[in-house]
């Protein structure tokens, strides 16, 4: 019996097959870069409100481009393939040396801005990557990581580009010297030698060529790092217009909160917003009181948004205190979305205006594998279909599997993991042909690995995971990592993490279980609470920010494992929720990313 495909109820888009440089800076029209005029404003950074416009935007990458090609110091290390890694929190130099190396021929690694020079060495090494972008406060990471794996600090130094805090490159302030990146090289010296006349090419064939490396946390080992493609990314900016509520140039401000190193980021704010005709407005890092400040001065009108930021609308006093009456959408995406937290939030809103003007939340799905969206609520459907990830976008095909091999599909409207095959989905798992083949089958299906419900009108609703993944405020946090790394420490002899439910934080919390190696020393419910704690502060030494135990730390006599050794988490789950009727853990969640 043939399985049951499912397509969009939008018709297919056309999808070009070229550089994603291409794509989104071809001129249509005298003047114009990427269908918009050049004097347009492209990127504001909201802390002093330096911007480049459009045209600006289009020079630097291909000055910054020429640098990395013909600098001495950088052209060994820019031949086309080779890959350039990005260590930075947002700001305005992102999508310069994001296109600009894009324009070079270069693959970008995006590597988390919290990471410690564990993980961010073993990304390095991964990757292949020859060079690496940096702010100046993660110097100190960036030349521990060469030291942990052999680097020279002669060759190291080489190999480091400072994206500094001086902003007069953008006609910005200017910054005090940073002593720590005395001698290295630095952005502002790419950018004036010249410039590519235009950037390498990648037409037809050549658009499968890998142009990103994100790393998606799997539910084993080390991080995967996603090869996404020119044609993954140009095709995810042809189609996702489909549900995309119209836009208003000249009016419109997009306000980019969300990391520029996550798949979503990179993506919906350094890229779609610029095809669009919308400036977007860049924020450092999420604070609730700053997120309302810049709405407020700006004038933004929508922002992509996580979970968790809607939990500080609904609940933080900043909200009342700045005229946030310009923000009209707010788009949800990276983990679920529920229909309480969001009417919550919109009637808060909507009260500080007396009820008067728009204002809609609505949200979308996809991961990292496929670049990321691949279903989105349309606007006019927010309210009545809220709870749902919305409709399959265009050029998509869909499944709903109840077996592990696909030959069982789930009925309608009953539960199946969705598989989804299109020219999003990626190129594979670098380095890890077994991981690659293991997610995409040979018919081309990536088994997302949730499970998802379609209801009669073609509205698909995300229900449980099959993956064990914890999604802590969008971030994937996998278990096995941080098991690895408990079993570091010297007073643990086994250990076992399962992500657990906080519905005030919308969010899940990483939460350990460890077996002490002298269970002698930890009989008393305070010699166990102190171990624990103990622990949980020392994990914040070894890991990113996401990865903390804040689901808290619990001492057990023995991991419960089945007979073939594998961790049986679900009887930890039944274990977490009957504990945490009792006692909420007391690890601080803190309101940021």
């Amino acid at each position: 019996m043939a399985p049951q495909v499912y397509t969009s109820p939008v018709p297919d888009y056309p999808v070009l097959t070229t550089s994603v440089f291409t794509r989104v800076f071809s001129s249509r029209a005298p003047g114009d870069v990427g269908g918009f005029p050049g004097s347009q404003k492209a990127f504001v950074d909201a802390s002093s409100g330096a911007s480049i416009t459009r045209a600006q935007l289009l020079h630097l990458s291909l000055s910054f481009a020429h640098g990395l090609k013909y600098h001495p110091r950088t052209s060994p290390f820019a031949n086309r393939g080779n890959v350039v890694l990005i260590y930075s929190p947002n700001s305005l130099a992102w999508p310069v040396v994001l296109f600009g190396s894009v324009a070079a021929g270069l693959r970008c690694a995006l590597a988390n801005s919290a990471y410690t020079s564990d993980e961010l060495a073993f990304q390095y090494s991964d990757s292949r990557a020859n060079l690496i972008l940096t702010s100046e406060e993660g110097l100190d990471v960036v030349r521990a990581t060469f030291a942990k794996i052999g680097v020279a600090k002669e060759d190291a130094d080489r190999r480091i580009i400072v994206l500094g805090n001086d902003l007069r490159w953008a006609g910005g302030p200017s910054a005090a010297p940073c002593s720590a990146a005395a001698g290295l090289l630095k952005m502002e010296d790419l950018l004036g030698a010249g410039k590519l006349d235009h950037e390498e090419s990648f037409e037809g064939h050549l658009a499968h060529e890998t142009t990103y490396l994100c790393y998606s946390s799997g539910t084993t080992g080390k991080p995967k790092g996603v090869e996404t493609t020119h044609q993954n990314m140009t095709t995810i900016l042809d189609i996702m217009g489909a549900a995309f509520p119209p836009v208003r140039t000249g009016l419109d401000m997009m306000l980019g909160i969300l990391p520029f190193y996550h798949i979503f980021g990179v993506s919906k704010l350094l890229h779609f917003p610029f095809v669009l005709g919308i400036p977007v407005v860049i924020q450092r890092r999420f604070d609730p009181i700053q997120f309302c400040a810049v709405i407020e001065k700006y004038r933004v009108t929508m922002s992509m948004v996580v979970p968790p930021i809607l939990v500080v609308l609904a609940r933080h006093p900043a909200v009342d205190h700045y005229d946030m009456s310009s923000l009209e959408i707010l788009f949800c995406g990276a983990a679920p979305l529920g229909h309480t937290l969001a009417k919550s939030v919109k009637t808060r809103l909507l009260a500080k205006r007396g009820g008067r003007g728009v204002f809609d939340i609505t949200q979308g799905y996809g991961l990292t594998e496929t670049s990321p969206s691949t279903h989105m609520l349309p606007l006019a459907d927010a309210a009545r279909k809220m709870g749902s990830i919305g409709i399959l976008l265009p050029n998509l095909q869909a499944r709903l599997v109840e077996d592990d091999d696909g030959n069982l599909d789930a009925g309608p409207g009953q539960p199946g993991e969705l598989w989804v095959r299109g020219k999003t989905v990626m190129k594979g798992y670098l380095n890890n042909s077994a991981a690659t083949k293991h997610a995409i089958t040979p018919e081309g299906w990536f088994r997302t690995g949730d499970v998802a419900v379609r209801d009669a009108e073609g509205y698909y609703y995300i229900v449980d995971r099959r993956k064990e993944l914890i999604k802590y405020k969008g971030f994937q946090v996998p278990p096995a990592e941080l098991e690895n790394v408990l079993l570091t420490h010297p007073d643990v002899a086994d250990a076992a993490v399962i992500g657990v439910d906080n519905v005030e934080e919308a969010t899940e919390l990483p939460r350990a279980y460890i077996v002490h190696v002298n269970p002698s020393v930890v009989q008393t419910a305070k010699a166990r609470a102190d171990f624990g704690n103990s622990v949980a502060k020392w994990m914040t030494t070894k890991v990113a920010r996401h990865k903390y135990l804040r689901g808290g730390v619990e001492i057990i006599d023995v991991v419960p494992k089945s007979a073939s050794g594998k961790i049986l988490r679900r009887e930890l789950r039944e274990l977490a929720k009957r504990q945490l009727k009792q006692s909420y853990p007391t690890m601080q969640v803190e309101a940021r990313l």
